[in-house]
């Protein structure tokens, strides 16, 4: 089953995806409802083509964790980072994770509205898992985790994770494909092995497994309950995949920002087997309004 959100005729709706149709949720029920219900069967209204629809983030998730599971991402991007490179020891000890803005979630082709202060912009190709009642996986999506990455590295010398250079927008689509669909995938140590790709104007830029995962998802899901709390529909990133699966892995790797930084007008596109393709257009956001000046110690004495 692959269930969607989308605007028709103005109006939103959640709907399953059947073939060249979207079929409404009957009785108003938003995806959210179905992922909390575990409903495998959901009653539908008749279908509607999909090419007179606007599909939207598939759901409206809680909270949304982001893990960081391949272990080649980690080391390209510290490469690009701090120019040595290497995978700390302690990413090795438990699948790490922040938390992003799920109110900034977009769906297919819209477009990515960039802080109009970064100039070194990225997406990152992910997959995301979808919790379902009682702890189970419902089913898997794509993720662009959108970065800016001029902002990221300064805030990232605070030591509180990545704040600014995510929360502007994660594009989620284009639909959900529920659990038992990719099972056919899954390899003998538990992984899903999905061909996951990156383009950027039509030109392919990154390939990768799916299944080089450090951690499977229903580790992560694990992880993230531990002395915690996971409700269903919360959304769990897979961390970005290895072997160009962002630019600042590449740039890392070649020593020189090679391809560019994201421009405005770029159209990205992630296609991963089994789910679909996402894509969105790269765009500037209005500049926003500067800081007031911290105010020092030395300034607040009476």
């Amino acid at each position: 089953m692959r269930l969607a959100t989308f605007l028709h005729r103005g109006v939103e709706h959640g709907g399953v995806v059947r073939g060249p149709l979207v079929h409404p949720l009957a009785g108003g029920l938003t995806v959210l409802d179905v992922v909390r219900a575990g409903l495998a069967d959901p009653e539908l209204l008749p279908g509607v083509p999909l090419r007179e629809v606007r599909l939207l983030a598939p759901l409206h998730p809680p909270a949304f964790r982001d893990f960081v599971a391949f272990e080649e991402h980690v080391e390209g991007v510290r490469r690009a980072v701090d120019g040595v490179g290497g995978v700390p020891e302690a990413w090795y000890d438990a699948p790490a994770f922040y938390f992003t803005n799920p109110h900034t979630l977009i769906g297919p082709d819209a477009d990515v509205p960039f802080p109009a202060s970064s100039v070194a912009r990225d997406f990152e190709l992910e997959v995301a898992a979808v919790v379902g009642p009682s702890g189970s996986i419902f089913g898997y999506t794509i993720f662009n985790d959108w970065s800016a990455r001029d902002l990221q590295s300064r805030e990232m010398r605070v030591n509180l994770g990545p704040a600014k250079g995510k929360d502007f927008a994660g594009s989620l689509g284009p639909w959900i494909v529920t659990a038992g669909e990719l099972e056919r995938h899954r390899d003998a140590a538990g992984f899903l092995a999905l061909t996951c790709t990156a383009s950027v104007n039509g030109a392919e830029v990154g390939r990768d497994l799916l299944s080089h995962m450090g951690w499977t998802f229903e580790t992560l899901l694990a992880y993230a309950a531990r002395d915690s709390h996971v409700a269903p529909g919360d959304v769990l990133g897979s961390g970005t995949v290895g072997n160009g699966g962002c630019l600042a892995e590449l740039w890392g790797r070649r020593g020189r920002q090679d391809p560019p930084p994201l421009q405005d007008g770029d159209v990205v596109t992630l296609t991963v087997e089994g789910i679909g393709s996402l894509t969105n257009r790269i765009v500037t956001a209005p500049p926003a309004a500067p800081l007031p000046p911290f105010r020092r110690s030395v300034e607040r004495q009476p």
